[in-house]
């Protein structure tokens, strides 16, 4: 069941040439019907597959990847989506896959879109994306699907214009997670959700957290949580939200939508704070120094760094192999504590 067939043994089994094998095999040359027939009977009998990866060897063929990522110098979350696609890359070197990192700076759209540009001059066979801006991400997929260039979107999704697959979580079960470890923990009182830094109205991933966090309140008939919204920036976050905790002295939960929990730990630790429920994303530096010390309640690990290799082992292997793409591939919810850290420190 295992034996590797030569082209050799294909022209014993089916009684021709090894050129009229090697002929069918590469689609070139003039090939009798009934030598055509005996040969592809035979492929189909013994599930004939070919080396791709020696015939791209043998013929120099590269595949180049880019991804297009926000620069992790600027947003400290995104370290861990490069060290993923560095990591995959070197997996998939020894195969001819290039993978070019072209960064952007996650606080300007003007960034991404000059980037984008950058990708589409480089005319690679695949692109990761971070779509970080929905609405000009949108137009970036569109323009990578008119010159049929295949997209793997990682972190958050984009519709209606979709790409060939997406990796990352279900944003909007998060939310409800987000939700259920506050019922659990507060079992009522006043819960704000606070989003850090970024346009609400182009930041799906924000969007759908909140949705989901509202949803499942939504969906307890007896709950006797009240749900506030509030948006800060990063830059006043200290100011803003002492006087919103001073007019809102009764806010028990804190939600924090993005990587960002640690500046409003500190702002806690500040104010000496210690009865507010802090629930919040990723094992960043900082996030896990508040989580250990129990400022951060939990975090909920979005696994950036898996994500990220995912993404490119995914096109890498639809290049290489012409393997499918799957639409959606979802990871795991992982939520974190003082107590479990350690685990995924030492394992990220």
């Amino acid at each position: 069941m295992n034996k590797k067939y030569t082209i050799k043994d294909i022209a014993l089994l089916a009684g021709v040439s090894k050129g009229t094998v090697d002929r069918v095999l590469h689609k070139r040359g003039k090939v009798s019907d009934i030598a055509l027939k005996k040969v592809t009977d035979i492929l189909e009998t013994i599930d004939y597959k070919p080396n791709l990866i020696a015939q791209n060897l043998k013929n120099n063929k590269t595949y180049h990847i880019c991804a297009l990522l926000p620069d992790p110098e600027v947003d400290n979350y995104w370290k861990r989506s490069k060290i993923g696609i560095l990591n995959a890359s070197q997996d998939f070197a020894a195969f001819n896959v290039i993978v070019t990192i072209i960064e952007f700076n996650p606080q300007f759209t003007e960034s991404f879109i000059e980037n984008h540009e950058r990708v589409l001059k480089e005319k690679p066979d695949a692109v990761l994306l971070a779509p970080l801006f929905y609405k000009e991400a949108q137009k970036a997929i569109t323009d990578y699907k008119k010159l049929n260039i295949p997209v793997i979107t990682f972190n958050n999704q984009v519709t209606p214009i979709t790409a060939e697959g997406f990796v990352g979580q279900d944003l909007i079960q998060s939310g409800r997670v987000a939700a259920r470890l506050f019922e659990t923990t507060l079992r009522e009182g006043n819960i704000t959700i606070i989003h850090i830094n970024e346009d609400i109205t182009n930041a799906r991933h924000m969007q759908e957290k909140e949705t989901g966090f509202r949803d499942y309140f939504n969906s307890i008939t007896t709950s006797t949580f009240n749900i506030a919204t509030l948006h800060i920036e990063a830059d006043k976050l200290d100011t803003t939200l002492t006087s919103y905790l001073e007019n809102n002295s009764d806010t028990l939960g804190l939600f924090i939508t993005t990587s960002k929990s640690y500046l409003v730990a500190e702002t806690l630790e500040l104010l000496k704070k210690d009865d507010i429920i802090l629930v919040g994303y990723d094992l960043l530096d900082m996030n896990v120094k508040y989580l250990k010390s129990g400022r951060i309640t939990y975090l909920i690990n979005q696994n950036p760094n898996h994500q990220a290799h995912l993404g490119i082992t995914k096109l890498a292997e639809y290049l290489i192999y012409q393997n499918k793409i799957s639409k959606t591939t979802y990871l795991p919810l992982d939520i974190i504590n003082s107590e479990n850290v350690m685990q995924y420190i030492i394992n990220k």
